[in-house]
């Protein structure tokens, strides 16, 4: 038996040998394979979680973005109320209304509350009254009624305008400013993990939600977000005298005591909004970035940098090559193609609340009607439709711009707000903000 096995391998001994190397390659190549397929398992899984990982940091920074818009707002809400107030206006026509009563043999004591809706020349003057306190009113010569109705017919339009137009370039602006931010920070966690040659894929937990920062890229991170100053405290300043020449020459002709369909009302808008927003190649940087040179003065004047740091002739912008990065990022963004779309959409959306919500319903006392499905949002969806043939005094359009002004600069929620962050195009540029990696423009400082 054992000299037949010997002959056997002797006379296939060839055979045997091919044999026995086919099965080590096989078997080797599927060794090779299986660990090819792990390889690819294990970095599309790893991909997967990135992606997951950048997909929830995007999402969580959108809704910064908000939070941020509500809590900077009022800075810029307060001012233009201050500078525009037409409760002062309204107290005065109170306080004229009050005195022809007087005049007229009724009581003395007639609080402003008490007053009819209507004044004798059929206009209102109770329904212009909005939620702050009227202020006292101002001394100097005193105005006829149909002056202080003129001057609150304009301050109401533009105050309003100039609030709706201020909204949109912060929310804007905030979006372009923790987009690249949101992007800067998360190449900084990616490259901390580099550095410390790990394999494990970034994680949103415990300290990975918020990458620890260098003290440089802190303090230039910090820096950059000051910016927002301009806008807050000289953008506005420039774009409401802009919408107040504007709205001067469009409703200046208007009485009061006028009908006035949301047809017309819509193309008195629309004539303002073309004087304020301009052509295609108009440029919005100017009201939300400072000019050249003027960048330490944002810095002095939001107290980031100390007055004696400023004034010794040292630029403190000039010297941050990662600061003039990002506001000559930011600067390219305001003023490209999709930018100024995305902003005129924001523009469009405000305004819709503004005259075919708020307007047609508490002016034009349109019945809001549901309409069958569901918007965007998961909520039924509503339709307002104002009847060719309806008609409203100009005095219930003021009253109800007035009040909404309020709600435009200090509402909580914020329905203008919620109505442009609703724009899928602010959301599609965000998400190009976010994810443009170009490692020359993105990456925090390697000096």
């Amino acid at each position: 038996m054992l000299k037949q096995t010997q002959t056997f391998l002797r006379r296939n001994r060839a055979n045997i040998a091919i044999g026995a190397g086919l099965l080590g390659s096989i078997y080797v190549g599927a060794n090779y394979v299986l660990g090819k397929l792990t390889d690819a398992k294990n970095r599309m899984a790893t991909d997967r979680i990135a992606k997951e990982n950048l997909r929830r940091r995007f999402e969580q920074n959108q809704e910064d973005c908000s939070f941020t818009v509500l809590a900077l707002l009022p800075t810029a809400t307060e001012r233009i109320l201050e500078l525009l107030p037409v409760e002062q206006l309204t107290h005065q026509l109170q306080e004229k209304k009050a005195a022809r009563l007087a005049k007229s043999g009724a009581p003395s004591e007639v609080s402003f509350s008490a007053l009819s809706m209507k004044d004798d020349d059929g206009m209102s003057v109770r329904s212009l009254k909005s939620e702050p306190p009227p202020l006292q009113s101002s001394a100097g010569p005193k105005k006829t009624k149909a002056q202080l109705w003129n001057e609150l017919k304009i301050t109401s339009i533009t105050r309003a305008y100039t609030l709706i137009y201020t909204l949109a370039l912060l929310c804007f602006l905030t979006r372009i400013q923790l987009n690249l931010l949101g992007r800067r920070n998360y190449l900084s966690s990616v490259i901390s993990l580099a550095e410390r040659d790990t394999e494990s894929p970034i994680a949103l937990e415990n300290n990975e939600t918020n990458p620890q920062l260098s003290q440089e890229d802190y303090d230039v991170n910090r820096k950059y977000l000051t910016f927002s100053w301009w806008l807050l405290h000289r953008g506005w300043r420039k774009l409401l005298s802009v919408v107040e020449v504007s709205v001067k020459q469009v409703f200046g002709p208007l009485n009061p005591r006028d009908d006035i369909s949301m047809a017309q009302l819509r193309d008195l808008t629309m004539q303002i909004r073309k004087t304020v927003e301009g052509d295609a190649d108009f440029s919005w940087l100017p009201f939300l970035l400072p000019p050249a040179g003027d960048e330490d003065l944002v810095l002095r004047e939001a107290g980031v940098i100390p007055e004696h740091v400023s004034s010794s002739g040292v630029s403190v912008f000039g010297s941050s090559a990662p600061l003039h990065r990002l506001l000559d990022e930011t600067s390219d963004l305001i003023d490209s193609p999709p930018g100024r779309d995305v902003l005129n959409q924001l523009f469009e959306a405000g305004f819709a609340v503004l005259l075919e919500e708020k307007l047609a319903e508490q002016a034009f006392k349109v019945v809001v009607m549901p309409m069958p499905g569901v918007g965007q949002d998961g909520r039924v969806q509503e339709v307002v439709e104002v009847p060719p043939d309806a008609k409203t005094k100009v005095a219930n359009v003021l009253a109800v711009v007035t009040r909404q002004a309020h709600l435009i600069g200090n509402g909580i929620p914020n329905e203008y707000l919620k109505a442009m962050e609703k724009q899928p195009d602010l959301t599609g540029f965000s998400a190009i903000i976010y994810s443009n990696f170009d490692m020359s423009k993105a990456l925090p400082t390697m000096e």
